[in-house]
């Protein structure tokens, strides 16, 4: 065991009660995570400043100078010290409200202090509440700090003495314990070739700088070793799947997919269609497990290549399913492949939550029995008593909606693995995908059908809704549909719930007076209301849709060409961009108003402009990255894989592209690190990151 192994308690100045707080609240364990625990920023500590020289007060600056006077002023809680400081410019006063006897002891008049904190002024004096002051004196072994580094703390561990101040001076006893532990964890050809600081000088450097230059460097290392070791991580384990997973030859090409390609189709595929069934193809010729990521805008056609990948599938006497995030969808995919599956001859199932019990017992029976060739469905596929006979394909829309642990489940009893090919709608950034997804191959149709038109999206305030009215009335004249739909933000169901019954009310008296009628889908209604409320719709039996978010993802009426979101600045920009979706399925002209009050907040803003200048998913998910962080646009996808400690995948984008490089090259020649020059890095990765490998199979 390593000395970075030994737990956080037994460090000089830890201690039980310490330990305890810093593993609940920074999950600090051990030494090496303390280690690890770099700090956030740094305060310039070169420059001292003369009293007369203050002017600013919203940063901590640094002073030396004489004890005049103290006094105690006040009693309990309302006890002060005052200490009266001065340097030869001006005086200021130093306020104290804790630690006062201790304090009285260490404050000795005429001697001099450095005092470190940031000011105050007022009624034209300047003074410091609780600055850090330190003894100066002779003392010539004193630490100096150039760039002083702060760390992040609670209000738990400072009520314990662990303010940044206190995790330094544990981190600077933590360097000197453990500094001959340091060991280099990167190939001596690496280091020199980005002239990198060693292991132990960086760690040196990224606690206590000694220099800007220096400090660069440190972080700099940290930044390519956290993203190296990442990358190698996926990448091998990318590559084991690819020589070690078995999984199903499909060689042939046959009746079912010919059959609905010559025949079914009625429109013809793009490029990037084709490019990636190919891709696919290769894959599934391999005889190792496909573990593929289908990326592609609103639109772009994900779905008719998923269907005829699963038909590839069947044409090799396999079965295969398709699991969808919501009811809705799943039906809606059923639907579409109910419209030739007699054609080809295809027993199709759909299993649902709502599947009554009769049913479910007679499809979990044919699919035990491989009487059922495609079963689609939502996560009642992942139930225990769903088991399939030969099972050679899964397929997993808007893949972000389920765990990673959940998609293995459907294969839990095959003799091999099936092909697993996961689609998402919701285009994921490149930085994103080099790390979440950098294990998985990916497939991108960057090519939407000559017939899917460009939604021109237009911002309006409340005040202005009656001009969207009026279009919305031009449009349903010209026997065109609507979709209007208002949120429903978790925290406050029950005024959006009031919001959305409200609005439909309002629509109702605006439009049902001239005739058209209105439907309206929401989360609380049963099965039976919402299909018959969408079917109406679909059918055009209604004109207008009124709904929540059900129809962010997946739902197709080619004849509805307007979009309207009310109180457009509480939703997301990637659901706004996926709601907009819903329209431009047509051949006619398409509208997306964004509705909005008057206030909205820097970030709003920003959202809406980026729905208004574009209509491209890739550029609009990149500013959500921005935005929002890699966690809330990943869901549940291996989330321990990107509790990244220093680097950033939106500002580190050049270091993640270089690590992954060097990561491959090193792979391509010494897979499992067994040159001499690579021991760190064999040490090092079999320790912290051959853990990870266990995600190796599941998509």
């Amino acid at each position: 065991m390593s000395i970075l192994d030994t737990k956080i308690e037994f460090l000089k100045g830890v201690g039980p009660k310490r330990a305890v707080l810093l593993n609940q609240e920074f999950s600090i364990f051990n030494f090496y995570d303390l280690l690890t625990f770099f700090p956030f920023r740094y305060i310039d500590r070169s420059k001292y400043y003369r009293v007369n020289q203050i002017r600013t007060f919203d940063t901590d600056i640094q002073m030396i100078g004489i004890v005049k006077a103290k006094r105690e002023v006040g009693v309990g809680k309302k006890r002060r010290l005052i200490v009266s400081f001065l340097d030869g410019t001006g005086t200021v006063s130093l306020i104290f409200f804790k630690r006062i006897k201790w304090l009285n002891s260490y404050v000795q008049i005429n001697q001099k202090y450095l005092i470190f904190g940031r000011p105050k002024k007022y009624a034209g004096d300047i003074s410091f509440v609780h600055p850090e002051m330190e003894l100066l004196g002779n003392n010539t072994k004193r630490k100096k700090y150039t760039l002083y580094p702060v760390y992040h703390t609670t209000e738990k561990l400072t009520k314990l003495g662990l303010n940044s101040k206190g995790i330094s001076k544990l981190t600077e006893e933590l360097l000197s314990t453990v500094k001959q532990g340091l060991l280099e964890n990167l190939s001596e050809s690496i280091v020199h070739k980005y002239c990198f600081l060693n292991r132990k000088d960086s760690f040196l450097e990224i606690h206590f700088p000694s220099n800007n230059n220096n400090l660069t460097s440190a972080i700099s290392r940290f930044k390519f070793e956290e993203l190296f070791f990442l990358q190698l991580t996926l990448l091998k384990q990318k590559s084991l799947r690819c020589q070690q997973v078995k999984s199903y030859v499909f060689k042939k090409v046959g009746y079912n997919f010919n059959t609905f390609y010559n025949k079914c189709l009625d429109f013809a595929l793009t490029n990037a269609q084709k490019r990636v069934i190919s891709e696919i193809r290769n894959d599934m010729l391999t005889g190792f497990q496909m573990n593929r990521l289908l990326q592609g805008d609103v639109g772009s056609g994900k779905t008719v290549v998923a269907i005829m990948i699963m038909l590839l599938a069947c044409d090799n006497n396999y079965q295969t399913c398709l699991m969808a995030p919501t009811e809705i969808l799943a039906n809606q995919h059923y639907n579409n492949i109910m419209k030739f599956s007699n054609v080809l001859g295809l027993n199709v199932a759909l299993l649902t939550s709502k599947t009554n019990t009769a049913e479910k017992s007679n499809i979990l029976s044919d699919l035990k029995a491989n009487l059922i060739n495609m079963i689609i469905g939502t996560h009642a596929l992942i139930q225990d008593n769903v088991v399939f006979a030969n099972l050679g394909l899964v397929v997993i829309d808007e893949q972000h909606k389920f765990g990673v642990s959940q998609r293995a489940k459907l294969w839990k009893n095959q003799n091999a693995s099936p092909h697993v090919l996961v689609m998402t709608a919701t285009p994921i950034p490149r930085t994103l995908a080099m790390t979440a997804y950098g294990d998985l191959d990916v497939s991108v149709i960057d090519e939407l059908p000559p017939s899917r038109k460009e939604v021109k999206t237009v911002h309006k305030y409340d005040k202005e809704i009656n001009e969207v009215f009026k279009f919305i009335y031009k449009e349903l004249q010209k026997k065109r549909q609507v979709y209007i739909v208002y949120p429903l933000i978790e925290e406050s169901k029950v005024l959006d719930y009031k919001n959305l019954l409200d609005g439909y009310q309002n629509i109702q008296k605006i439009f049902g007076e001239k005739g058209f009628c209105i439907s309206m889908i929401h989360g609380k209604l049963d099965k039976e209301t919402k299909e018959l409320e969408m079917n109406r719709f679909i059918k055009n039996q209604t004109q207008i849709l009124v709904a929540t978010t059900v129809i962010e993802v997946g739902v197709d009426v080619p004849n509805a060409t307007t979009m309207v979101i009310f109180n457009a600045e509480k939703f997301g920009l990637s659901q706004l961009h996926q709601l907009r979706g819903r329209v431009g399925r047509g051949a006619q002209s398409s509208y997306c108003y964004l509705i909005t009050s008057n206030k909205l907040t820097i970030s709003a803003k920003t959202r809406l402009k980026a729905m208004i200048e574009s209509n491209d998913g890739f550029h609009i998910s990149e500013i959500d990255l921005k935005l929002r962080g890699p966690g809330d646009i990943l869901g549940t996808r291996q989330s321990g894989l990107l509790n990244l400690k220093i680097s950033n995948l939106i500002q580190d984008q050049d270091i993640l592209t270089t690590a992954r490089k060097e990561a491959q090259v090193l792979l391509n020649y010494d897979f499992n690190f067994s040159n001499i020059d690579n021991i760190g890095i064999r040490k090092f990765f079999l320790k912290y990151h051959q853990e990870l490998l266990k995600w190796g199979t599941v998509s």
